[in-house]
């Protein structure tokens, strides 16, 4: 699966100013967005529910001359660390009871790229089409209250997709 052009290019954005900031990649698979931020200069993590996942990004990080630190965690049974990232990166992963963590692995000021698709996305007659993997109108920028919104839109078209840019609240 090739990089999201929204995640790469919000990365590259943030990395202007955060350049050697921690960052996370959740659900990482083969580690295509790791590399991006690696590349971009953050210190990257990634996590997966799946080894061989894991072992891809490392190798792809590799091939890519950047270091990606990973390790396979299945999120509903090991939580994320609690204020540890600069920026938290998911990408076409829904998993709602984790939006707590989420909220809560970033540092203050840190900022969550989130892109996962919507239940439009049904009409559309390809995958996902469970409800547990598909966002409801409205709902990823409300599972964002009380962050500031930078960035929020949905699409229907070529897939229907929610994308949100959001930054934690500085105490």
């Amino acid at each position: 699966m090739s990089s999201s052009p929204f995640i790469v290019e919000w990365i590259g954005r943030i990395a202007q100013e955060r350049r050697g900031q921690r960052a996370l990649d959740v659900a990482m698979g083969g580690g295509r967005h790791a590399v991006a931020l690696a590349r971009a200069g953050f210190k990257t993590c990634g996590v997966d529910v799946r080894l061989d996942a894991v072992r891809e990004a490392v190798a792809a990080g590799v091939d890519a001359g950047v270091t990606i630190h990973a390790w396979c965690a299945d999120l509903t049974q090991h939580p994320l660390p609690r204020g540890r990232f600069d920026l938290v990166v998911v990408c076409r992963y829904l998993q709602r009871d984790l939006f707590p963590a989420l909220r809560d692995a970033v540092v203050p000021g840190g900022i969550v790229i989130y892109e996962t698709f919507t239940t439009h996305q049904r009409a559309l007659g390809r995958r996902p089409t469970s409800p547990d993997h598909l966002l409801e109108p409205g709902e990823l920028r409300q599972r964002f209250a009380g962050f500031e919104l930078l960035f929020d839109e949905e699409v229907l078209a070529p897939d229907a997709l929610a994308r949100v840019v959001a930054r934690a609240r500085s105490s």
